[in-house]
């Protein structure tokens, strides 16, 4: 009787392979493109950027580019996998005919930026329009969160210096549309600022801002349906005034820094006062309350503003800061919205944290660090890192259902990505037949076949 030794079976391994696709789930993507029009309209919009009797389109090779940053890609040399893969994934350029055209664009700087970002938010709104009731406005509301994010540099590029946290990079401040609950989100903005750029920095706030405003339909550029949410860094008053300037009418909910002002009147609010706070459920939230501040506060900032506190039994182990009160962890936020109760304002503020999902998800896509040396290349990188996140979000809110909607990027590329198939050419058809004994075959096919459904763009 023989024995196995190990814990895995061997195999003799042979390179003579044929017909067989690795990434093969990756046409999933490739469809989402299609299907979203995202190629037509990328490569309208770098159609000045083609040189006569170039072979390679601007546009195809900047989508290339983001399909692999999509795949787990995190410098411009990973196109590499896409090149290998022709049947699926078409002529792909050479590495220094991308790095050409990333140097080109850099060199064109804002105008080649917003010919990228027009082509984005023509397809947004394109594929808003496609997802119904899984879109992130079908409830006529859509929330845009604002963060900043540390990406460390390891070399000396440009604009890289210390940032707060004592390491050396950049800090970008970024802004995601919340799909809500049964979703992800999608990126609308990232400002390319030095490491040693201030937190609570209100022209970056307002620069940003615009930028998302300007890549959602026209419909929610401006007016209460739009809300913008930020933590403590967004609490400034140039920034919180110009959200809710006459003619713009923007709802927002921005953190508070709690000054010493601010914890005075919270040791003088009476326990009657104070309100459960709750949990998504509806629940009451255990150890939480929250209160609301109607006094001089309220002060040289703008009408209708209101300004909610909330205290909280710290976790164990917790430090407790100077601005806390009676062993009791103190926040606090504004919002412009009238007539909700606190405890549900407050909640929706909280939620503000899905925010740190996206970053996540966006350091696993193209953001762990920025891979060119120059500034003008750098706000390229990041506008190839969106729209290879726009894809991860604009693909399961099409095609995919249920859990799978909430997928993160490594998931996706973990489980469907990177699914293997064979390539079949029969008359001039070509069949990818993925592999049946993969668990989520049956995900790629089902999704494949919604996408198919859709209507292909104009």
């Amino acid at each position: 009787m023989k024995h196995s030794i190990g814990s895995y079976p061997r195999v003799h391994v042979q390179d003579d392979g044929r017909q067989v696709v690795s990434q093969a789930g990756s046409v999933l993507l490739v469809e989402t493109v299609r299907k979203t029009g995202l190629d037509q309209a990328v490569s309208t919009a770098l159609a000045p950027w083609r040189k006569p009797r170039a072979v390679h389109d601007p546009g195809k090779v900047l989508l290339d580019v983001a399909v692999a940053v999509a795949l787990g890609g995190d410098c411009l040399a990973d196109v590499a996998m896409l090149r290998a893969e022709p049947a699926v994934f078409g002529s792909v350029a050479s590495d220094p005919t991308v790095s050409r055209l990333i140097d080109a664009l850099a060199a064109s700087g804002e105008k080649a930026l917003q010919a990228i970002r027009s082509a984005r938010s023509e397809v947004r709104d394109r594929v808003w329009s496609l997802a119904g009731g899984n879109a992130p406005d079908a409830d006529r509301q859509v929330t845009v969160d604002l963060d900043g994010v540390l990406v460390v540099a390891h070399s000396d590029k440009q604009d890289a210096a210390a940032t707060w946290k004592k390491t050396y990079g950049h800090h970008p401040l970024t802004a995601f549309v919340d799909h809500g609950p049964g979703g992800t989100g999608e990126p609308v903005a990232a400002l390319l600022r030095p490491g040693n750029a201030g937190s609570n920095t209100a022209a970056d706030h307002i620069t940003t801002t615009q930028l998302a405003l300007a890549q959602l339909p026209k419909k929610y550029r401006r007016g209460r349906q739009t809300l913008i949410r930020t933590d403590s860094a967004g609490g400034t008053h140039e920034f919180v005034s110009w959200l809710a300037r006459r003619g713009r009418w923007l709802s927002y909910s921005v953190g508070m820094t709690v000054t010493e002002a601010i914890h005075e009147h919270v040791l003088e609010i009476p326990a009657s006062a104070w309100t459960a706070a709750v949990e998504t459920n509806g629940e009451v939230r255990d150890g939480a309350w929250v209160a609301e501040l109607t006094s001089s506060l309220l002060d040289g900032w703008p009408k209708g503003m209101r300004l909610i506190v909330r205290k909280e039994r710290p976790h164990p182990g917790a430090q407790l800061r100077i601005t806390d009160a009676d062993g009791m962890r103190i926040t606090s936020f504004a919002t412009n919205t009238p007539h909700r109760p606190i405890a549900e304002l407050e909640l929706r503020h909280r939620l503000r944290a899905r925010a740190e999902d996206r970053i996540r998800a966006a350091r696993s896509t193209g953001l762990r660090n920025l891979p060119l040396h120059h500034t003008a290349q750098n706000r390229v990188w990041l506008e190839i890192v969106q729209i290879a996140l726009d894809l991860l979000a604009w693909m399961p809110m099409l095609a995919l259902t249920g859990r799978a909607r909430l997928w993160e990027p490594r998931r996706l590329r973990l489980r469907l990505f990177t699914t293997a198939a064979q390539l079949v050419t029969t008359g001039r058809r070509r069949i990818l037949r993925l592999a049946r004994h993969w668990p989520w075959t049956g995900e790629i096919s089902a999704a494949l076949e919604r996408l198919a459904l859709l209507p292909n763009p104009g």
